[in-house]
């Protein structure tokens, strides 16, 4: 197989990603924090316990940045900070109860127009997309 094809259908398909991404998380935010905020709070939900370093790395900001943002987040009280048993030094970050609860909700809204795309996906393409998703994650976003 020609790899430079298929280099050129993954940057087709992360991009179509991003598009997609966009549409479906359009306005599922709480009105209450930035887009910023938004995605800092979707990386830890999904990846949590986090670090300061893994959060500024994953949203390619500096630390000091990242830092005040997660100060603000936590002045909001969307999430914790909690220090590691093994290293006192370091901090793990996680979702406060009412993280969660924006989270789950916002969640519920994304299911809701990811389950309104799928409507007219039959049962085998639906496995078919299911075993494509976990191929692509063992082996391509791992």
């Amino acid at each position: 197989m020609d790899k430079n094809v298929l280099f050129q259908k993954f940057v087709a398909f992360t991009a179509a990603v991003h598009q997609t991404t966009n549409e479906i998380t359009k306005n599922v935010k709480s009105e209450t924090i930035t887009p910023l905020h938004y995605k800092i709070l979707e990386y830890i939900a999904v990846s949590q316990p986090v670090t300061l370093s893994e959060i500024s790395e994953c949203m390619h900001m500096s630390m000091p940045n990242t830092s005040r943002e997660l100060r603000k987040l936590s002045e909001k009280q969307f999430l914790e900070k909690v220090a590691d048993d093994e290293d006192r030094r370091k901090h793990i970050i996680r979702l406060s109860k009412k993280g969660e609860a924006m989270m789950n909700e916002s969640f519920q809204r994304i299911e809701s127009r990811f389950i309104e795309r799928m409507e007219h996906v039959s049962e085998e393409e639906l496995k078919e997309i299911e075993r494509a998703l976990d191929l692509l994650h063992s082996k391509v976003f791992n």
